[in-house]
């Protein structure tokens, strides 16, 4: 069975590019959300294998969301996905619950292996 992926981004543009990396490898992509009150909401209607979430957003930041999906999910699989790549940045994203983070730009093979390597456990 195919993995299922959400993916969380602001920019269109970076969605698009993640969902073909994602659709290529034979995962699916069951939603896509453009802020995190949205990546919330989405979570609990479309119950995906794992999440890519990017931090700056409008709305609700990638922190939060991730702090907002655990709570529902203890077990949720985030990877988070940002330009954002300050080690600080990184820690308080691990803190938060994320399994993994990807810097951007990134290289299909690394966002690959991520999803593949998280959603085993």
């Amino acid at each position: 069975m195919a993995i299922k992926v959400l993916i969380v981004d602001d920019a269109a543009f970076m969605r698009m590019l993640l969902k073909d990396i994602v659709t290529k490898a034979g995962m699916e992509v069951v939603g896509e959300a453009g802020n995190g009150e949205e990546a919330v909401q989405k979570y609990q209607e479309l119950k995906p294998d794992i999440v890519t979430m990017d931090i700056t957003m409008p709305v609700m930041d990638g922190i939060q969301a991730i702090k907002e999906i655990k709570k529902i999910d203890p077990a949720a699989k985030v990877i988070v996905c940002s330009a954002m790549g300050q080690q600080a940045m990184v820690i308080e994203a691990i803190q938060a619950g994320a399994k993994d983070f990807i810097v951007k730009p990134f290289q299909a093979n690394r966002v690959i292996e991520a999803i593949q390597k998280v959603s085993r456990g």
